[in-house]
């Protein structure tokens, strides 16, 4: 796999407001520089040491990469560009600024077949372009489900969070219990071997969330569900035949991702209605699908709050889900600051572990310096005495030399002095004798 970019990211995208969260990762809105075109940037923190479980490790964060590399396809989100620093790896992805297809669709009071075959579809052709290349998502929820833009008349939809993403090779058993309980399929809960069949099991509201994680998770694995009445009263035959194809505990039978697609429900709705409409002369009256059960669904998932099921109507229900609206942004507002704080220890755990391995690796040094030392000066110091020995027995030694010299001084002057007596006695001598020549010279004048 090619390395990721070691240089700094700010020196090519500007970074903008926080888009959203995860336990290690934060993705932002970012322009870059150069094109000024947008994009979402993706900071998923490095785990920095393999026993810690802080952090995405170095495999994940390389196989997201990988299949994100892979994939290109008009409802899945793209990949552009990735950067890594010494804690995080950043993404660069596809700005997808749409929101949640479950949200745009519970804003609709309701919504015909055809449009929400027409949304299915999407998603069933982006699963399909994954599944020819044998990558299973293992995380398809609604908010993994997003819409390119929403403002435009036929919304284009994007699946993305390639976090769990897997790429399923013939002959490897694979195991895993991972996802969002309420919608991982019975196969996961189990604890049995994954295949693609996974991202078969319904994505939706899910039918099967309880009032704790664990109601959940048996009700997944007794597959235990039912249509009900209130909710699927206008809901066709061939749709929940659709879905009951789909929601198969045994995975070997449930749908595969081109049999859905040849589901007469995928192809024949639409067909259906343009026939209807040359045969009369007028557009047939489509049916049409309540909106309820995705409001009551997105203030379960979104909101701590437990459901109210007193509301008898959806009028009451709507003033209730006003207050809990402006509740849930106290919520909310206080899960930012929750998060922040998260991420404030975090990044000073962070910091508190690159500290004390810089602290470490400088002790290593500085022992090692301290060990080099302390040689030095061993021998310095050996140095040292050989010297003082050395300058001892030079000051013997000059010792011995100047009573030596002072004997040979003393020699000296009695020498000299010796020689001066003689000399004093040659010169009278000389005298003498020139006196007795002078006279001797006289006397015979």
């Amino acid at each position: 796999m090619a390395g990721f970019r070691q240089e700094d990211v700010d020196l090519f995208y500007e970074m903008g407001e926080e888009l959203g969260s995860g336990q290690f990762a934060i993705v932002r809105k970012c322009k870059e520089k150069s094109s000024g075109c947008e994009y979402a940037a993706k900071f998923i923190k490095k785990r920095r040491l393999s026993s810690s479980r802080r952090g995405v490790s170095r495999e994940e964060i390389e196989r997201e990469v990988n299949i994100l590399r892979e994939i290109q396809h008009s409802n899945i989100i793209t990949l552009h560009d990735i950067f890594e620093n010494k804690t995080d790896v950043i993404i660069i992805l596809e700005l997808v600024s749409g929101g949640e297809l479950f949200d745009f669709l519970a804003e609709k009071e309701s919504l015909t077949e055809e449009e929400a075959t027409q949304f299915l579809k999407q998603i069933l052709d982006g699963v399909q372009y994954l599944h020819s290349k044998r990558i299973a998502h293992f995380d398809l929820k609604p908010e993994n489900i997003m819409l390119l833009d929403k403002n435009v008349p036929n919304p284009r939809i994007k699946l993305i969070d390639f976090g769990i993403a897997h790429q399923i090779k013939d002959g490897n058993e694979f195991k895993n219990i991972f996802g969002t309980p309420e919608f991982v399929a019975p196969e996961i809960v189990n604890y049995e071997p994954l295949g693609l069949e996974a991202d078969m099991w319904l994505s939706g509201a899910s039918p099967f969330l309880g009032e704790t994680k664990q109601e959940t998770l048996t009700n997944i694995s007794a597959v235990n569900y039912d249509f009900d009445e209130e909710y699927f009263s206008n809901t066709s035959e061939l749709a929940k035949d659709f879905i009951r194809r789909l929601l198969v505990k045994d995975p070997k039978k449930r749908m595969t991702i081109d049999d859905s697609l040849q589901h007469p429900w995928i192809k024949v709705i639409k067909r259906r209605n343009v026939r209807k409409e040359e045969e009369t002369g007028r557009k047939p009256e489509r049916r049409r699908l309540k909106t309820t059960r995705l409001k009551e669904y997105t203030i379960k998932s979104h909101s701590s709050m437990p459901p109210n099921n007193t509301y008898v109507n959806f009028e009451r229900f709507s003033k209730v889900l006003e207050e809990i609206a402006a509740a849930e942004e106290g919520l909310k507002e206080l899960e930012h600051n929750q998060q922040s704080c998260r991420e404030d220890v975090a990044a000073l755990l962070s910091i508190y572990e690159e500290k004390e391995g810089w602290y470490k690796e400088e002790n290593e040094s500085v022992a090692r310096d301290l060990g080099q030392i302390r040689q030095d000066l061993q021998r310095a110091q050996a140095q040292r005495r050989q010297s003082q020995e050395d300058a001892r027995a030079a000051m013997l030694a000059a010792s011995s030399l100047k009573r030596k010299f002072g004997r040979l001084e003393n020699r000296y002057e009695a020498l000299a002095e010796q020689v001066a007596s003689e000399v004093r006695w040659v010169e009278e001598l000389v005298r003498s004798i020139s006196l007795e020549k002078e006279g001797h010279g006289t006397g015979m004048a």
